[in-house]
């Protein structure tokens, strides 16, 4: 289901309780001990959501948001980012399902490429995109914050590029 501007709040909190702070050493997609700070605010959140070029897909439980994926129109390709399962029920296939969901909603807009960049460390989560059959392109991109609202890194980072083409 798509993210509307009512959305930014609760996403804005699933968001961080999954990537940053103590609430997100509950899951395994943590960043906590690369970076301090935010992984995004409302605000951003918002402006995202209000983009016609990116698309917020929102995982519903007993009307409760667990989970959430961007998907941004990027050169032909569909670039997925912000993968957000609430910490505490990771593992229980809810973040494979936004996943199949952004590669279903990249195909119904025509899109045949998924591409993604992950922090290089995050050897587990870069295992996990590869074994749901995403490829790493030998590309790496500098882990660049433009402010340190959305995080402050604890060591010097970079990002792979992952890219699985649709059939």
């Amino acid at each position: 289901m798509k993210a509307i501007s009512a959305d930014a709040e609760s996403i804005n909190q699933l968001v961080n309780s999954a990537y940053r702070g103590d609430s997100s050493k509950r899951g395994w997609t943590t960043e906590a001990d690369l970076l301090d700070g935010t992984r995004i605010d409302e605000a951003a959140v918002k402006e995202l959501i209000e983009k016609t070029d990116t698309t917020i897909l929102k995982f519903l439980e007993a009307n409760q948001l667990v989970g959430c994926v961007e998907l941004r129109q990027e050169k032909g390709k569909l670039y997925l980012g912000m993968l957000s399962v609430a910490p505490t029920i990771q593992g229980k296939g809810i973040g494979k399902k936004l996943l199949h969901a952004g590669e279903d909603y990249a195909k119904s807009i025509g899109i045949n490429t998924m591409i993604m960049t992950v922090i290089s460390v995050r050897k587990e989560l870069i295992d996990w995109y590869v074994r749901h059959g995403y490829q790493l392109t030998g590309e790496r991109k500098p882990f660049v914050v433009p402010d340190t609202r959305w995080g402050i890194p604890k060591q010097e980072l970079e990002f792979v590029v992952l890219e699985k083409k649709l059939i």
